[in-house]
């Protein structure tokens, strides 16, 4: 079991040093605890109460020896806390780290399969409980064994100096107990903490959809309803979690009670022998000493239980394949024309073709509208273009170099894509516009801003290009959300521009502005647009025809209108 937390211990490396000091005083605490308080009560207690007791200075100092034990114990504690404390959470920075940079570089096809809310859960709670659990064993599975030795150290010392005494530590073959009982709580608190962390992440991805839904919870009345599917959810957590605390806090007074057994027998054997209580209060003492770090040895194995549930969580995405990676010797790229061609395409999410046998080129400079009803693949095969996902079958080329035998970065750097729901941070208008662009200037933004028809909204404001837009852009229209995100493109002004209906939230008079402007940024650039009105249709050299996965037409607009039955009627409609 720890084997495999084992690799993680590394995480302590950088604060290696907090961490040796942290261990230190925790073995000092081990030794004032196990090997110094019994040591101390066993020689202070037959003198002070001895028939011949010390008096003045010599009292004082015989007194003193226990709080000064204490001292010690106590500065150790709190350092060991402390240090543990600091180290603990250099530890979940990194780990956080970890995580957050490998959900960078994931295949888009991972988040198809994994809901944001459970990924939210993985990032912050499992490495919180797998910090835990690190940082909690490597302390203990040192201080508490040096505790233990250095209380059986002082039984076997006091026992020398009595003999009669010796009898007190055969009340440790209890402790094969303690282990069976162990191993048998921590089973089951394995499965437990993974059902915890697993609910937990539900609850996280519900709360996750209906605050990224207010405004359809409250046009379709579903308060109430979501309210119980959410009391539901936690009522279920609520249970499991109880089982977590059951088994995480029943070890600890079980261990309790085997070790009292085990003193019991003690007293009830120097009793019948007639031993008196200052020969053997020492014994006792190092004898329930001996048992505490038995206790916190079992609470090792729960900690390591519960870490191991969160580890499985969180290598399911530190261990997850990277499939969009450069391919060794890939090439740089500079600047491309935007010439493509594919051959043989096709592609499929694991649940069937989306995109079959598709055969083509689009050459560079040209501006090109793919139509279709919906699921005919027309998103499926733009996100084929800059490897947001890869061809299943055949190939892609640009410029006649099969994509994936270039850089990722570098192809992705020839595009700018403008969704037809943009996403906005909650951040800056003026550093939304700069993310395609991070080194551009006021100026340059403001210049972009102006093209993509935002400057006068955005002027308009109280804080102009230093207004926060909130939650996903939710202090914007849509149609400003729209322009913030056009203005991203006349930024980055890349080679190939993909438009995914991007005009489509924009009112009229301002509809018939963007397309002006956009005449000015599209030429020399190849351009793909998934179009559905037929202003943005209009604007194409050459419209590509999707159905059933395939392109089962492609022409102008006065070619398709006579030839293509789907076509002609989408236009009338749209006419209409």
């Amino acid at each position: 079991m720890l084997e495999k937390l084992l690799p993680y211990f590394a995480l302590l490396k950088p604060v290696k040093l907090p961490f040796a000091g942290a261990v230190l005083c925790g073995l000092i605490f081990g030794v004032a605890s196990g090997f110094s308080f019994p040591i101390v009560i066993g020689r202070i207690a037959p003198e002070v109460f001895g028939e011949n007791p010390p008096s003045g200075w010599i009292l004082a100092a015989a007194v003193s020896v226990l709080p000064i034990v204490f001292l010690i114990r106590g500065f150790s504690g709190f350092f060991n806390t402390y240090l543990l404390n600091y180290c603990g959470l250099r530890v979940l920075e990194d780990l956080r780290l970890r995580v957050f940079e490998k959900l960078q570089r994931l295949p888009m096809r991972y988040f198809h399969d994994h809901s944001r809310g459970d990924l939210l859960s993985r990032t912050m709670n499992d490495t919180l409980e797998l910090k835990n659990s690190i940082t909690r064993i490597a302390n203990d599975i040192l201080m508490q064994p040096v505790t233990l030795v250095a209380a059986l150290c002082a039984l076997v010392y006091l026992s020398i100096r009595q003999r009669e005494l010796v009898f007190i530590i055969f009340a440790l073959l209890l402790v094969p107990f303690c282990a069976v009982l162990i191993r048998f709580i921590g089973a089951k608190l394995f499965q437990k903490a993974k059902r915890m962390q697993e609910d937990l992440g539900a609850i996280t991805d519900y709360v996750n959809d209906n605050l990224g839904a207010v405004r359809e919870v409250r046009a379709f009345n579903i308060q109430d309803q979501q309210a119980a599917q959410f009391a539901d959810l936690v009522r279920s957590f609520f249970k499991v979690q109880m089982k977590v605390v059951k088994y995480t806090r029943a070890l600890s007074p079980a261990i309790e009670f085997i070790g009292s057994i085990g003193v019991g027998l003690a007293i009830y054997y120097a009793s019948q022998a007639r031993i008196g209580l200052e020969d053997v209060v020492a014994l006792l003492a190092a004898l329930y000493m001996s048992y505490d770090p038995i206790k916190r040895i079992g609470a090792i194995h729960t900690f390591a239980r519960r870490g191991l549930a969160s580890l499985n969580r969180l290598e399911d995405i530190l261990n997850a394949p990277e499939d969009i990676v450069d391919r060794p010797g890939a090439l740089p790229l500079d600047r491309t024309e935007g010439h493509f061609c594919f051959e043989n395409v096709s592609f499929d999410y694991g649940e069937g073709e989306v995109l079959r046998d598709l055969k083509g080129e689009l050459p560079a400079g040209r501006v090109y509208a793919l139509v279709g009803p919906s699921g005919a693949g027309k998103s499926t095969f733009v996100n084929l273009l800059p490897r947001l996902y890869d061809v299943t079958t055949g190939s892609v080329s640009l410029d006649g170099q099969d994509i994936r035998d270039i850089r990722v970065g570098d192809l992705r750097d020839q595009f700018a894509l403008v969704p037809q729901d943009p996403v906005l941070f909650n951040d800056t208008i003026s550093n939304n516009i700069r993310l395609s662009r991070n080194d551009a200037t006021d100026a340059e933004v403001h210049e972009a801003a102006r093209k993509a028809h935002a400057h006068t909204f955005v002027e308009s404001m109280e804080k102009g290009y230093d207004t926060i837009v909130g939650d996903r852009g939710s202090r914007l229209s849509g149609g400003q959300k729209q322009r913030v995100a056009l203005a991203r493109a006349y930024l980055k002004n890349a080679p190939i521009l993909i438009l995914d209906e991007a005009t489509s939230a924009l009112d009229s008079e301002s509809e018939q502005e963007i397309q002006l402007a956009l005449h000015d940024l599209i030429i020399g650039k190849t351009v793909i647009i998934i179009a559905h009105r037929l202003g943005t249709i209009q604007m194409a050299d050459e419209i590509l025809v999707f159905e059933d996965g395939r392109i089962v037409d492609r022409g102008t607009h006065s070619t398709l209108f006579e030839r293509c039955r789907y076509y002609r009627s989408v236009y009338e409609m749209q006419r209409a």
